[in-house]
Order: structure tokens, then sequence, then C-alpha cells
């Protein structure tokens, strides 16, 4: 029996990752939960999984659970720095790590540094600080378990592929709700139309990635680090029905894809069954529910955040530091109505040119970067809701 921690236990990857424990009781235990300020979910999954500890990142939402929950034996803590520390328990052997944003790296660190395995659904980790977390994977001889869908299949595809060296790899993106729009049709839609994603359920922050193909560029630079490419072996093409999750071309011109229906459950279970695959009950592909699958180049000049992830990941450094938190500061606000949707693009790019270029970054350096992008974003909104 496996026993798991889950960060982000109330957001879309998290709540679907309880499902799939649920399925499967004889073969998974959850000994940690991490939720940001939805008490009554929470609440509710502690009554049902019964954790040894919950931990909160908002502080009225502490108090709720901690109330609620004071007849059980479950430890409720709160605070980024009890995250941290509750990595370092010895009763859990992968970390589920589904929070959203940089804010999950610390913990990361603190789960590969205790041996603990990694399934990866924080792209964001990867994208501050690739470099270091592939040198402590490497030093504490821990798996980094993808569970986003197009690393899960890029790493499926890869199984018994060890000594075949990868050509390239392809990242299948949907499009997002705007496929096919020019920068005319962009520049007065607002957050209802973003938070249409056509094929798949997720939470608010990475559907607007989605929508402006940011959450694309940011699997760009996390290929990188969990295939050990560079920039020029990482394609995207825009796959509008979601049936292939990604593809591997190797040095023969031979193409591995990996298939299956839009349902972020399979490579969540991928993740925590590895190397095996249990028997589940998921919807299974049907090929004439799908008689076309059509691909189409992505238009980089109209959905500029997939460029800038490029070049950010060909700059190296501190860049994609900074491309990540001025992302999530522009995402936020948007999401409040301060800045179009056009403007996102223009003030990444802009926190990118003011903050300085650093190389050969240690863990304060990449938290340093991360606030100061953060400062500079908010300042550049601030000046357009002024």
């Amino acid at each position: 029996m496996k026993k798991l921690a889950i960060l982000g236990s109330t957001g879309s990857v998290g709540t679907q990752a309880l499902e799939v424990v649920a399925l499967f009781p004889e073969k998974f235990k959850v000994t940690v939960l991490s939720a940001g300020k939805n008490a009554q979910l929470l609440i509710q999954q502690a009554l049902q999984f019964e954790p040894a500890v919950v931990i909160l990142s908002d502080e009225q939402a502490y108090r709720q659970v901690k109330e609620a929950l004071s007849g059980k034996s479950i430890e409720v803590l709160y605070g980024d720095d009890a995250l941290v520390e509750s990595m370092r328990r010895d009763d859990i052997d992968i970390a589920l790590t589904a929070v959203v944003g940089s804010v999950g790296l610390r913990p990361t660190i603190a789960a590969i540094e205790t041996g603990k395995d990694i399934a990866l659904a924080n792209k964001e980790t990867l994208v501050v600080a690739g470099e270091l977390i592939t040198q402590l994977i490497e030093k504490h001889q821990v798996r980094l378990l993808p569970v986003d869908s197009e690393h899960s299949a890029i790493f499926q595809c890869l199984v018994g592929e060890e000594q075949n060296p990868i050509e390239k790899i392809i990242l299948t993106a949907s499009g997002g709700p705007f496929r096919g729009k020019g920068r005319h049709d962009l520049e007065n839609v607002g957050k209802a139309q973003a938070l249409k994603h056509p094929n798949w359920n997720m939470g608010a922050k990475i559907t607007i990635d989605s929508a402006t193909l940011m959450n694309k560029g940011l699997e760009v630079i996390e290929a990188k680090w969990l295939f050990d490419l560079d920039a020029k072996q990482v394609d995207v093409v825009i796959h509008p029905q979601s049936v292939v999750h990604s593809m591997v071309q190797f040095q023969d011109g031979s193409v591995k894809a990996q298939m299956g229906v839009p349902d972020m459950k399979l490579p969540i279970q991928y993740a925590l069954s590895y190397p095996g695959r249990f028997v589940n009950d998921f919807k299974r592909l049907d090929f004439m529910e799908y008689p076309t699958l059509t691909f189409e180049k992505p238009d980089m000049e109209v959905f500029r955040n997939l460029k800038l992830a490029y070049q950010a990941l060909e700059a190296g450094g501190n860049s994609p530091c900074v491309l990540n938190a001025a992302n999530e500061v522009v995402v936020e606000a948007f999401l409040n109505d301060q800045v179009g949707f056009l403007a996102m693009s223009d003030i990444i790019e802009e926190t990118l040119c003011q903050l300085e270029f650093k190389n050969n970054l240690s863990l304060p350096d990449y938290l340093h970067y991360d606030q100061e992008s953060r400062r500079v974003a908010r300042s550049l909104i601030d000046r357009i809701v002024k």
C-alpha cells in the first residue's frame, strides 16, 4: 500500500486524485492533505479519507477546519512552513503536488530531500527551478512522475525506449476557447469567455493559461527538464479534439503517440500506480466518436505567451522564473477585471525586460526573483488601473 500526500486536494487535480484513490482502497492510503481556503470540501475529504494531517494556507479556513475536526485524531496545521515540514514526515511514499503556482516549490523540495517520489501536477515547480529540482532528483534517487496529460503521454511513450534517443517531442494543445481568433478578436474578451474551455474542466488559473497558450508554454519548459531536452526538441501543435495527448519522435523517424479520452483521472492513476496499470472503468476511447483528428500550427503572433515561454527557455537562468511569476500576477489581475486579455502578454514581456538576468541560481535566488517579478508586474498593472 502506497502512502500519499496530496497537495492541493480541493482543486481540480486533487479532487480527481482522491476519486482515483477511492477506487483502490487496498492500494493507497492518504496520510496528508493540503488546501488553500476551501474549508468545507477539505473537511469532507478529511472525514472520508482520515489522513494524519491536513494543512491550510488560509487562516480563516484553518480555524474552520480545526473546529470541525476537533473530535478527530487528525492534526490540523496552518501556513506554508507547516506544509513544507509535513513533507518530511515518514508516513509518505509519494507526494502528489497539485497546488497552483510557485508555492509548490518549497514543499516539493522538502519531499525530494527526504526520499519521497513526486507525482508532479504543479508544473510551475520545474518552470521556476527546473535545474535545481533535477539535480535534487538525481542526488536523492527519487522518481519524478508527470501528471499533466501531455507529459504523462510522453512518459508513457518512453517506457521501454530507454536506449533510444529522442529526436523531438510534440506537445498537443487544444487551442483553448479562442483558437483561430486574431488579435482584433481578442481586444475586448472577458474572463467569462476565457473560462469556457472546449475540452477540459480545470481551475480558473490553468483555464486562463490555456486560453493564452501560456499553459502550453509552461509545459514546453517543464518538458525540457523532465526529458532532458533543449528548446529545439520541443514542438507544439494545436489538436482541437484532445485525443492525441502528445507524441515522441525517435532518431529513426518513428513517432509514438499516447491517446485517450480527455480525462485527467487516467494520467493521475498512471503516476500513482506506476510501473503498473490498474484495471478501472474509466470511459474508453471510441474512434467512431472521433472520425477526424486534426492538427494545426500555433499562432505565436496572436498568442504571444507561447513565444515568450520559448524565449525564456532559450535564455535560461532566472528567465522562466520571471515569466512564471509575472504570469501568475497578470492572470489574477485579468480574473479581477484589472487588465485586458492582450495586455497580459505585454506585462509579462515588460517584466522580463526589467529584471536583471542571472544564471547559476540557488533556492534563495529563485525565491528572490519570484518576489521581484511579482513586484514589477504589479507595478505595471497599477499604472494601467490608475
